[in-house]
């Protein structure tokens, strides 16, 4: 593709379009920030438009807009979702600051009446999806718990790991590969509970957007998607709390004022007390000698203060970990000696961030925004053992210590501008770094015996990075049909531990074009280069991944995709539908070397280096279709993906592509919220998908040394076709033995998915403020979906042909687990 041809082009155009405007009457600026009237909350993505130019512009991350119209009599229009519209109509003969309070539409409306400014129409970018709070919030929750990313999940092209799990693979890409962001800050794991729950507090937030792809210039360091997550800034004006209480937690955010109209604060916590229902009843099970107990919990906070009509600065943070235990004892006397052992073990994980950013308007056209932000991930694995033997004088006592511990912080300094030159562009420009400090593994040893002692350390190295990044992009109509937005992202990565340095130039680019006002058609196109990686040890969403650096010996990943599609409004805006297709391509990604893992095969060299294959090349492409409403008493979407998701390295799987193990030809996602009466609101979601790909032996081998295996466990033989029946043979070589796998790597398939969620919600207004109970009703038609499968070993006794009594045969069975049957549960919330 010709970049070089296509920005001159558009240059050109630019040009032409700017040029006729000096000849133009005199022009002026309005801008100004857009909130939400009860709280002050800036909006972002409200929509201005002057109804008799058709100039329009939409509000930043921050609520601000600007927007030039010729002088002389106009007639704007501000609107925002779920919010009544304003109309300004004034002559418009000077510069003018215009800050608009936008009101809530009443709850007591049965009718629910989306604006038009979420016509994915109107919209250049594609391949985005904005996700309302409101509509996450009325969904059906597993325990109880709303969850963002579940939600995210229902969206065709992303789909989630495993049964109930908060991993996204978005077109084809892996974890790793998504920017997810809180206020502007990543974060490197976003799960609970095994990943059962994210780290994502409903009450907290007040946005999120999802970029799929054609991703703007501003975005970098991932390949597959950016998920934009914003914090609300609390309430200006008044003080206001809700709480939720579940089977699984309890949450209380609190907002208002520190200094009414010019500064505000929320607060919001949430933790589990399933350590309170488990310890209990460890204790009895294990008489009294033993214990067990899991927890997790988030705290998020933001502040805001505003210091004039053109500088505001915020403060926000987020702390969120799990925390899991287990404690056992035994004692026992007999024969002069007395024998006791106990054993401690921890597993703990979570995240550190904060951000401070100062907003400043240098003028009615130029927006700037510096932050400061800090970002931690740390996992920590420790275990203590001591056993003590006394037998007269004589005491002989052992002990036992393991400390695992994996690390990253991120320390980053941003600087973004917002340029309004005139309604025809709008130009964001910025810089940005971040210095990386990785401690990938770091395994400690401690033993005492005999009066002997150990103590020492495995795989500790730290490396330190910097990875920066210049970007421009321009949101650019031509016209009343074509609108594009271009831009280009420079990024430049040093690792100073190994004095490796890479740049990568990032072009960026979407297009838009307006068939009629209900139908326009689009395309983008976007390279990304990502400088981390995630060694993935598990996949049922444990915390046992590594992210590292790119270095010498394993260098950076690469991706492109594009992407074209159609969009159409139909039935007055009652109707929306899109169609997507993309094609993406992945360089650089990395696996573990067969038989390896973080524990084996890097202890012995020293380095996780040596652990891993790379030069790893990915495909994936696709078909998306998203039907959605959004007016009326009954709102919802359809989604369908058709996908294929291949990896290829070369020292795995012969060299031959195969496909990867969330390659899923088919996903469907139904959501349904129905508004049966003002003060009861029903839902309900259908999911199905193909299962995922995975290793399934087909027959196995011993060596000549091995009579017995070869005889007793029936090497040589074949595994049935289908792996959902029968199997013979034995799972693992036995001392130069080896396992055949004929159908390749992630030959076989799970069980495809299906499920279907419940919800339904009852509102009450009381005096002191409002009151929700609600029940989920989890996998309601009771599915048993594979969340892992194991072999099972049936050894069958009989006569052998000698006379003997002995083993005849040893079948193995494949056996499916099923984690979640059907759940039903109530929840409890309240707002004041």
């Amino acid at each position: 593709m010709n970049w070089t041809l296509i920005l001159r082009l558009l240059l050109i155009g630019c040009c032409i379009q700017l040029f006729p405007l000096s000849a133009q009457a005199q022009s002026y600026v309005i801008s100004g920030y857009v909130s939400a009237g009860s709280s002050g909350e800036k909006l972002i993505n409200a929509t201005i438009v002057d109804t008799r130019s058709q100039k329009g512009a939409i509000t930043n991350n921050y609520g601000f807009f600007s927007l030039k119209l010729p002088q002389g009599t106009i007639s704007l229009r501000v609107s925002y979702a779920s919010y009544e519209a304003q109309v300004f109509e004034f002559d418009l003969q000077s510069d003018t600051v215009l800050n608009v309070d936008l009101k809530l539409k009443s709850l007591d409306e049965v009718e629910i009446v989306a604006e038009n400014i979420d016509r994915d129409v109107d919209q250049t970018q594609m391949s985005k999806i904005d996700v309302s709070i409101d509509q996450i919030k009325s969904l059906p929750a597993l325990g109880g718990e709303v969850d963002v990313v579940k939600v995210i999940q229902l969206l065709p092209g992303v789909q989630s790991g495993t049964e109930g799990s908060t991993g996204l693979y978005v077109r084809g890409g892996s974890p790793d590969q998504n920017l997810i962001t809180l206020d502007g800050v990543p974060l490197y794991y976003v799960s609970h509970l095994g990943g059962f729950f994210s780290v994502f507090n409903a009450d907290a937030l007040s946005s999120v957007q999802l970029y799929k792809g054609g991703f703007p210039a501003r975005y970098g360091g991932r390949l597959s998607s950016i998920l934009d997550v914003r914090m609300k800034e609390g309430n200006l004006n008044e003080f206001h709390g809700e709480g939720n209480v579940s089977l699984i937690a309890s949450k209380f955010s609190l907002e208002g004022p520190l200094v009414k109209g010019k500064s505000s604060f929320i607060i919001s916590g949430r933790r589990t007390y399933i350590d309170l229902l488990t310890r209990p009843l460890t204790r009895i099970a294990s008489g009294g000698e033993g214990s067990a107990g899991y927890y997790f919990y988030d705290l998020n906070g933001k502040v805001n203060y505003i210091l004039s009509d053109k500088d505001r600065v915020y403060g926000s943070f987020y702390l969120g970990r799990d925390v899991a235990s287990v404690n056992s004892g035994f004692s026992s006397s007999g024969g002069g000696i007395d024998y006791e052992d106990e054993f401690k073990f921890g597993l703990g994980w979570g995240n550190r961030l904060a951000a401070v950013r100062w907003n400043h308007l240098w003028n009615n056209k130029l927006f700037s925004n510096l932050t400061a932000t800090y970002s931690q991930y740390q996992l920590r694995t420790n275990g203590d053992g001591r056993s003590e033997v006394t037998n007269g004088d004589s005491v002989a006592v052992d002990e036992f210590g393991l400390d695992y511990r994996s690390r990253i912080r991120d320390w980053g300094l941003k600087l973004d501008f917002d340029y309004y030159p005139s309604p025809a562009h709008d130009i964001k420009f910025g810089v940005q770094s971040t210095y990386h400090k990785f401690v990938p593994s770091s395994l400690g040893i401690s033993q005492q015996a005999g009066g002997l002692s150990l103590d020492t350390t495995f795989n500790s190295k730290i490396d330190t990075t910097i990875e920066s990044g210049l970007y421009i992009e321009d949101n650019i109509k031509i016209g009343k049909r074509f609108s594009a937005n271009v831009g280009l992202h420079l990024a430049h990565y040093y690792n100073l531990t190994d004095r490796l340095q890479s740049f990568s130039l990032q072009p960026r680019a979407a297009f838009r074009f307006a068939l009629s006002d209900n139908v326009t058609v689009k395309a983008s196109y976007a390279q990304m280069t990502q400088f981390i990686h995630l060694l993935t040890n598990s996949g049922v969403g444990l915390p046992i991944d590594l992210w590292v650096p790119a270095t010498a010996k394993v260098p950076r990943q690469d991706a492109w995709q594009a992407a074209a599609g159609i969009s159409a409004s139909l039935f007055e805006d009652q109707i929306s539908v899109s169609l997507e297709g993309y094609y993406k391509e992945m360089r650089g990604l990395i696996a573990f070397k067969e038989g390896n893992n973080f524990f084996f095969g890097g202890l012995n060299s020293g380095t996780w280096e040596s652990t891993v294959e790379t030069g790893g090349e990915g495909t994936a492409y696709g078909t998306e279709l998203l039907i959605e409403k959004k007016q009326g008493r009954t709102t919802g979407w359809i989604g369908y993906t058709l996908s294929w998701n291949y990896r290829q390295f070369d020292n795995i799987n012969n060299g031959l592509q195969f496909p990867f193990k969330y390659d899923r030809r088919h996903d469907v996602s139904i959501v349904v919220i129905h508004k049966l009466k003002k003060n009861i609101t029903l839902s309900g979601t259908w999911v199905f998908g193909t299962g995922n790909a995975i290793n399934l032996p087909t027959g196995g081998f011993a060596t000549l040394q091995d009579p017995f295996f070869s005889s007793a466990f029936g090497f040589g033989n074949q595994f049935s076709s289908n792996p959902f029946f029968q199997v013979q043979s034995a799972i693992g070589g036995f001392n130069g033995g080896g396992i055949l796998y004929e159908e390749g790597r992630n030959g076989f398939r799970f069980e495809p998915y299906h499920r279907m969620d419940l919800g339904i919600n009852f509102i009450k207004k009381k005096k002191w403020g409002e009151r929700i109970w609600s029940i989920s009703v989890y996998n309601a038609y009771s599915r048993l979906n594979p969340f892992t499968y194991y072999f099972q070993s049936n050894p069958e006794f009989g006569e052998l042909p000698n006379g003997e009594f002995g083993l005849i045969s040893n079948n193995t069975s494949l056996v499916k687990v099923a984690l979640f049957p059907i759940i039903i549960t109530p929840s409890f919330q309240f707002k004041f």
